[in-house]
């Protein structure tokens, strides 16, 4: 048997205590899997009084975070305090005295990817960060190893499960946004700020990493076109619904002519296809690869334990390096980090695909007409028309599905329709995937 592999913890939370449980759970399935032990040295948090529900050594137990950054002895060095900061300084402090680290931390990976994927390269330690994207489901393992033989066209994916919860219910249960919402937060499926889950930023910030791993290439927060769901109302559910389409909040990188389209937002998809399929708070990954072809992946994207086991599953990866003597055999990011190659991003402006407009106008005769002319004028044709609510109210819903059109010329469209005098509220648009789209395979 090999060396004993020494880990320290920092983070008792949630996805904490799930890891943590496993290392000293299963330390014998490790031990077999791994052919070596590996030991949870030290566990530190704010409280290391609460009851976890199982059993920790007290001995492990530390308030004292330079208990592990000192430590020589100590080989692994397990991020899960979440946030930018003092989690950035922690882990680079941690590269810098030789430590290999492990991170759920996305927002971070996402925010500061490039010193820290870059630390770890010139210090030549392991960085794990399976746990940062997808929960339990092995997205970062599959696109940095199983599909490396692979020029990949689309990574796209449901990637936040309280979003994905809150647009079953509005579909399933014909409910109101806010209400879902509630509810997602008394079952423990949404933070009492839930803004970064249902705006998009959560979903941002992983596909920031996906398409790091999918693309070789740098890529910012920035980068990423996002919008949420926070507006979508049971009328848009309904008439998706009319029209065949399910809404789901992807993200979506995809190789086109003109770039890397790197974008996040509410996104209506055939309801007979996989992905609009993915229900509750479920998350799925969907790639194409030139070699391959379509890939899904489908899993609990969060949560305690799946999300614990993705740690331990890097922690297990980095333990048999260490004994072997592989470390550094896959690069982080897969691509190795001085062959990264800068890629052009496509902006949102240059996106050609099919819209879904709901205008609310105020019911005159000709309005209809209007529309259409500016529409029209600037290029966009329109497949389907569906009024709803002529009669008794003074405004009215307009719906209209278009053929392929761009983004440049729909947003002018749209600024020319905003100042018409007829107009009586927000209009909502929502892009559309189609069939023919998703299932492409180059």
């Amino acid at each position: 048997m090999g060396k004993t592999i020494n880990a320290g913890l920092l983070g008792f939370g949630t996805v904490g205590s799930g890891a943590a449980r496993i290392l000293l759970e299963k330390s014998e399935l490790l031990e077999q899997h791994t052919g070596t032990t590996i030991r949870l040295a030290r566990i530190c948090d704010t409280d290391i009084v609460s009851s976890r529900g199982f059993p920790v050594p007290p001995e492990i137990l530390t308030n004292d975070v330079r208990s592990l950054l000192d430590d020589p002895t100590l080989d692994i060095f397990i991020e899960l305090i979440g946030g930018l900061e003092p989690a950035r300084t922690f882990v680079l402090e941690a590269i810098q005295k030789g430590k290999h680290v492990i991170t759920a931390n996305k927002a971070l990976l996402a925010t500061h990817g490039d010193e820290i994927f870059d630390a770890a390269a010139r210090y030549g330690v392991e960085l794990g960060f399976e746990a940062s994207v997808g929960g339990g489901i092995p997205v970062v393992k599959t696109v940095k190893e199983g599909l490396v033989a692979n020029r990949l066209h689309t990574v796209m994916g449901i990637m936040n499960g309280t979003a994905n919860y809150i647009l079953t219910r509005m579909t399933e249960e014909e409910i109101a946004f806010q209400e879902a919402l509630a509810d997602a937060q008394r079952l423990g499926y949404a933070e009492a700020d839930p803004a970064y889950d249902i705006e998009g930023i959560d979903t941002a910030h992983k596909l920031v990493i996906m398409a790091m791993l999918a693309f070789g290439a740098p890529v910012k927060l920035s980068d990423i076109y996002i919008e949420g769901i926070s507006k979508l109302s049971p009328l848009d559910i309904f008439f998706a619904k009319e029209f065949g389409y399910r809404i789901k909040l992807l993200a979506i990188a995809r190789n086109s002519c003109d770039g890397i389209e790197l974008r996040v937002h509410p996104t209506m998809i055939p309801s007979e296809h996989l992905l609009a399929q993915v229900g509750g708070v479920y998350n799925a990954f969907y790639f194409i690869g030139d070699s391959v072809g379509k890939v899904l992946l489908y899993g609990l994207g969060a949560g305690q334990m799946p999300t614990g086991s993705a740690v331990v599953a890097d922690v297990a990866d980095v333990a048999r390096n260490i004994s072997r003597g592989t470390l550094g055999k896959v690069a982080s990011l897969g691509t190795p980090h001085d062959m990264l190659k800068p890629l052009r991003k496509s902006p949102i402006d240059s996106l050609k695909g099919c819209y879904y407009f709901r205008f609310s106008v105020v019911d005159r005769p000709k309005v209809l007409a209007r529309l259409s002319g500016i529409l029209g004028d600037l290029g966009i044709s329109i497949a389907s028309v569906v009024q709803n609510g002529r009669g008794k109210e003074s405004s009215v819903s307009v719906v209209m599905l278009t053929h392929e059109a761009h983004e440049a010329q729909v947003r002018e469209a749209l600024r020319q329709i905003g100042s018409m005098d007829v107009i009586s509220g927000e209009t909502m648009v929502i892009r559309i995937e189609n069939l023919k789209t998703l299932d492409e395979n180059i």
